[in-house]
């Protein structure tokens, strides 16, 4: 697949890596040379020095052969974005996505008028990320979440922690203690330091393992007393940082919670916050950095504490102090991946990373277009899928048990009309059944071709 990407930015620079993986021929424009030569000596990409919103800039980097332009210059060059997407299409590219900065273009409408334009995909990852953040704090029981079918269908991740029973359990003595209360789940993956399990019979539960499961919605609350855990009421709520996704999320927030309070050190964009947001949200100019500082606005009476400043370390750190004051749900925006697993071990409760959540959006495009959804689950580089299976394809052919399908993928869960039912070896999965798949990134290829 020939891939263009504009912009070696953070954003485009993980795209770059990510997708040149997938054996796809990869050109990435930018105006810096610098920028491109620091990615081209990590990733297996051709590059075009120039600005993207330039109709000869677009030609020297082949847009007329392309089957996917990516459009994703820092958020401050939205207008580029735009331009060059547009250009793209009418020069030749099959589909065209651009990342925007202003929830005005994401309105139904608007998105008409966008799509009549030729774009098939704006992406807004600071919006993505602030939807993130919300779910996290509606199920606080789990360090990342996501539903099929309306939650007919739910997959959680959750952390082992040393007061979780299946501490040196193995799944079959697991599977044995569930059935004893009827649960309906399958533990999809285990996510252990740097590795990603897909777990067989005798697969032990370790501490601080995230383990995976899908379960049918009826099923959650039961299989996390199993776990461990429960899920913890959100009533007030602290957020440092005055970035968009902390604007967002205090602005939806606003409507369910009595108390929320937001701190930033900018005095000029506390001003502005205070103008912005509802009178529920209380804009406290101070550095939250400070321990003395969180304590004087007593942290210790939130539930809640979200950090989304601009630097990794800050919200890494902010979070474990907030989590060493008593604060039973701390959630971080950590943008630098290699910290993902330091936040964690530290005790950081959820990750937000935009570069994850975003590629997820994009990588949809490079597949078959029977890909519903697709999204990045934090604490391991693998993806979650989710397909509608058209008649005749490969895997509606024999059960699951019989289908060779791929050994680091896994099918967790199907549903059929307003049926749902977690995957087991005898299942035969029918035309036009929407399917939930784990897959770590080497097999997400070959799982695709039994869709087609």
């Amino acid at each position: 697949m020939k891939i263009i990407i504009a912009g070696a930015g953070e954003v485009g620079s993980h795209l770059a890596k990510m997708l040149s993986n997938e054996a796809n021929d990869i050109t990435v424009i930018d105006v810096r040379q610098d920028r491109l030569d620091s990615l081209s000596s990590i990733a297996d990409i051709v590059t075009v020095e120039g600005n993207p919103s330039t109709i000869h800039t677009l030609q020297a980097a082949g847009v007329a052969n392309a089957d996917l332009f990516i459009a994703v210059n820092p958020s401050d060059s939205q207008d580029v974005n735009i331009v060059s997407a547009m250009l793209a299409k009418k020069l030749g590219s099959k589909k065209v996505t651009a990342r925007i900065n202003t929830e005005e273009y994401l309105s139904y409408e608007n998105k008409t008028l966008f799509t009549e334009m030729g774009i098939d995909l704006l992406f807004y990852p600071e919006k993505i990320a602030a939807g993130e953040i919300m779910d996290l704090l509606q199920r606080t029981a789990s360090t990342d979440s996501m539903d099929f079918a309306r939650g007919k269908l739910q997959m959680a991740v959750f952390k082992l922690e040393e007061e979780s029973p299946l501490l040196g359990m193995n799944m079959v003595e697991f599977s044995a203690l569930a059935a004893e209360d009827n649960l309906n789940y399958r533990v999809v993956a285990i996510a252990r330091k740097n590795q990603t399990i897909i777990p067989k019979f005798d697969t032990k539960f370790k501490y601080h393992d995230l383990v995976f499961i899908i379960s049918k919605r009826e099923g959650m609350d039961n299989l996390m007393k199993y776990i461990g855990k429960k899920n913890i009421e959100v009533n007030k709520l602290m957020i440092l940082g005055g970035s968009p996704i902390g604007e967002m999320v205090a602005k939806q927030m606003a409507k369910q919670l009595d108390t929320i309070k937001l701190i930033e050190m900018n005095k000029e964009k506390c001003l502005d916050l205070s103008e912005k947001l509802p009178g529920n949200v209380i804009v406290v100019n101070g550095d939250g950095r400070n321990s003395d500082m969180l304590q004087e606005e007593s942290i210790r009476d939130f539930d809640a504490f979200v950090a989304v400043t601009n630097s990794s370390e800050t919200n890494i750190l902010a979070c474990v102090a907030a989590k060493s004051l008593g604060v039973a749900r701390t959630i971080a925006e950590v943008e630098n991946i290699e910290y993902i697993r330091l936040a964690e071990s530290m005790g950081v409760d959820a990750v937000i990373n935009k570069k994850l959540i975003t590629a997820g959006r994009i990588f949809k495009f490079t597949l078959s277009n029977k890909v519903r959804f697709i999204k990045y689950m934090s604490g391991t580089n693998a993806e979650i899928l989710e397909f509608i299976v058209a008649p005749d394809t490969k895997i509606t052919k024999v059960p699951l048990k019989d289908m060779g399908f791929p050994h680091n993928a896994i099918i967790g869960g199907i549903i059929r009309g307003n049926e749902s039912f977690i995957a087991v070896g005898d299942t035969h999965i029918q035309a036009y059944d929407r399917v939930a798949v784990f897959a770590l990134p080497e097999a997400v290829k070959e799982v695709d071709k039994f869709f087609r």
